[in-house]
């Protein structure tokens, strides 16, 4: 199956579309053994490609002629351009001519797109956002990362299950341990969900560790941070914002002066190292963790590499019968 496996891209969702997507799927198709169909202007596709010297072998074009902005609203997708890039890709993996789905576009008529287009798994409330992020020791995923604004325990508990199934089949960690995102790490904080929420995860069988503080999140004191996607998302923004500005400093206290350049020279092999280790880009994007065929969420600046990575994670997902997996545990 992996050798044939076919993973459906949106080639132009995202802010670096189509040239980046374009480059990725065919770095992906050389070094994964994956087939590609890329969702859009087939001309302007085919442009691109002969301009930057791109092999498309491997490679379908399925055309179509609209495209998804970030200021369409979220039923665009099902509504009024059913011929984007982004719906025709869905299109494509519900009527099951591809294996998975991939798209750096709009995060909520993708998953509006993925909810009512594909459908979710028997059983699962709501599907949510589960982003891998790094940390100290590694990396852990946020679960939800903004899906789901308002969230009911049994939804919470569902992400739970959904995270720590996926960091075990996809991301290789034996026993994921699981942690509710809180303002205290006494099992009585926080609101009626958080505390309700609490009392469900103690009772299951996961691996839960109890709640969370934010400071401790980059710590990676837990593989799965749980909770609901208003949270999330200011989670998710703030860690990247601060990552971001974090290295903006350090560029700057190296390069600022003759001095600091002399020090970047002597210790670049461990910079590098220390931007890799944070480098958002390497984990490719989020599963949409629910839908009852995989579509993930690629960062809305990826890269060529942002793109190649969302295709291995896809292939691990698809290889791995998560979504079997997560069915039969609910």
């Amino acid at each position: 199956m992996e050798f044939n496996m076919k993973i459906i891209v949106d080639a132009f969702g995202g802010d670096n579309a189509p040239l980046e997507i374009i480059k990725g799927c065919a770095d992906a198709v050389q070094q994964l053994g994956v087939n590609i169909i890329l969702t859009g202007n087939q001309e302007i596709i085919n442009q691109v490609a002969s301009e930057n010297s791109i092999s498309l072998n491997g490679i379908e074009i399925e055309n179509c002629n609209e495209i998804i902005t970030m200021d369409d609203t979220a039923d665009a997708v099902l509504k009024t351009k059913k011929d984007s890039s982004m719906a025709v890709g869905i299109k494509l993996l519900n009527e099951g001519k591809g294996d998975a789905f991939i798209s750096a576009g709009n995060s909520g008529a993708l998953c509006m797109g993925a909810t009512l287009g594909i459908k979710r798994i028997k059983g699962i409330k709501r599907p949510a956002f589960a982003p891998i992020m790094p940390s100290v020791n590694g990396f852990f995923m946020l679960m939800d990362g903004g899906a789901n604004i308002e969230c009911r325990p049994e939804m919470l508990y569902q992400f739970a299950v959904m995270g720590s199934i996926y960091m075990q089949k996809v991301m290789g960690i034996d026993k994921p341990r699981i942690g509710l995102a809180n303002v205290g790490t006494e099992e009585h904080k926080g609101t009626e969900l958080y505390q309700n929420t609490y009392e469900l995860l103690s009772n299951s069988n996961l691996n839960f560790i109890g709640n969370v503080e934010g400071r401790d999140i980059p710590k990676g004191v837990c593989d799965v941070v749980v909770c609901d996607g208003f949270t999330g998302n200011l989670i998710l923004k703030t860690y990247e914002g601060v990552a971001i500005a974090l290295m903006k400093e350090i560029k700057n206290l190296f390069y600022g002066s003759a001095k600091g350049k002399l020090s970047a020279a002597l210790i670049m092999k461990d910079l590098k190292g220390f931007k890799t280790r944070f480098d958002y880009n390497s984990y490719g994007g989020a599963a949409i963790l629910g839908t009852s065929k995989p579509v993930f969420k690629a960062h809305g600046d990826s890269n060529a590499k942002t793109i190649f990575n969302a295709i291995k994670l896809c292939k691990e997902y698809v290889s791995a019968d998560t979504i079997r997996e997560i069915s039969s545990s609910l």
